[in-house]
């Protein structure tokens, strides 16, 4: 799929649930969220349909998001089913990690090909004070565990802000030391939640971990590395990776989509418009019409976003990012 600025589109990010275990503070409400009814959700054959159409249009890596997506009780059954799919290359999956444990071995019988767990901090008083629940302990058990299973692809997403200290930085760094994944830092973008928190741009970072641990070697991209742009450290088994979308814009190397809980193609994570597929795929309608209805959502693709500007474009996203799949 290509859209109308010469992109190739290949991966999309795949929101199974608007619901989460967890009230990280720059993602969801700690009272007061509204969930989708479950007759609102897609269903798993409606979502391995979708995933048929998009491997034809030439998606070749998906990735499962929320909410948190193992609170959906048929995870392991629906990740099989998409892996099994013709085309599709590469399942992935993001998480908080809470239940990762009692799914980790299912998951990678299915196929699954990485894991995300997301992570701000290795102090459990401020995890309990991010997250709003004191999971820590059983996060950093399912880490250790998935490491062990070397063809899983790990990664951990960490968002640091103004108030994250120098050592929960510089601790979480410490991981990619002695295990073979990569810790990643994600600069908050302004959507939900997220506009109410400063965050700590790349190059400062770079400086701290540089100064801690020594020089960040530039690593070349690879097809599956996306936005992000990685670096080993003499010594460490792991590498340090950056998305960094407010300091340095990468729009014009986006390949990504994003598929809502609800069913809503997402072409631009700033942009509350969507085209709704559910409505398409539940009015009986066949593959080639909704592969037309796809192909057109992915050609009008938007330049980019424009977070730095003074007043956002109409139409700018509302929802907070659990609802649109973090």
């Amino acid at each position: 799929m290509i859209d109308q600025y010469k992109r190739n589109i290949n991966y999309i990010r795949i929101s199974v649930t608007d619901r989460c275990n967890l009230r990280c503070v720059y993602c969801m409400p700690e009272e007061g969220a509204v969930f989708l009814p479950k007759s609102d959700l897609l269903t798993d054959e409606e979502i391995i349909r979708l995933c048929r159409c998009f491997a034809r249009l030439g998606m070749k890596h998906v990735r499962i998001t929320g909410g948190e997506p193992l609170v959906r009780d048929d995870i392991v059954s629906l990740v099989g089913g998409i892996k099994r799919l013709e085309g599709i290359r590469r399942v992935t999956l993001t998480t908080n990690g809470v239940f990762l444990r009692e799914h980790l071995s299912g998951l990678c019988l299915a196929g699954l090909d990485g894991i995300n767990i997301s992570l701000d901090t290795m102090a459990p008083d401020r995890y309990r004070h991010i997250t709003g629940k004191d999971c820590f302990s059983q996060v950093y058990a399912a880490l250790e565990e998935a490491v062990q299973y070397k063809a899983l692809k790990m990664k951990i997403n960490c968002v640091p802000m103004t108030d994250t200290s120098e050592k929960e930085i510089t601790d979480l760094v410490g991981l990619a030391r002695k295990n073979p994944l990569s810790v990643r830092f994600i600069e908050m973008m302004p959507i939900g939640l997220g506009k109410r928190h400063s965050f700590r741009q790349e190059e400062e970072l770079r400086c701290l971990i540089t100064h801690t641990y020594g020089a960040l070697i530039p690593l070349p991209p690879s097809k599956w590395s996306g936005p992000a742009r990685y670096y080993s450290i003499p010594g460490f088994l792991g590498s340090i990776g950056f998305i960094s979308a407010m300091s340095h814009n990468f729009c014009k190397e986006c390949n990504r989509i994003r598929l809502t809980a609800d069913g809503h193609l997402k072409t631009c994570l700033q942009y509350e418009k969507g085209l709704d597929l559910k409505s398409i795929l539940r009015r009986e309608t066949d593959d080639s019409s909704l592969e037309r209805a796809i192909a057109f959502g992915i050609y009008e693709k938007p330049d980019g976003h424009s977070f730095h500007s003074l007043t956002y474009p109409e139409f700018c996203e509302q929802n907070y990012m659990s609802q649109i799949g973090g």
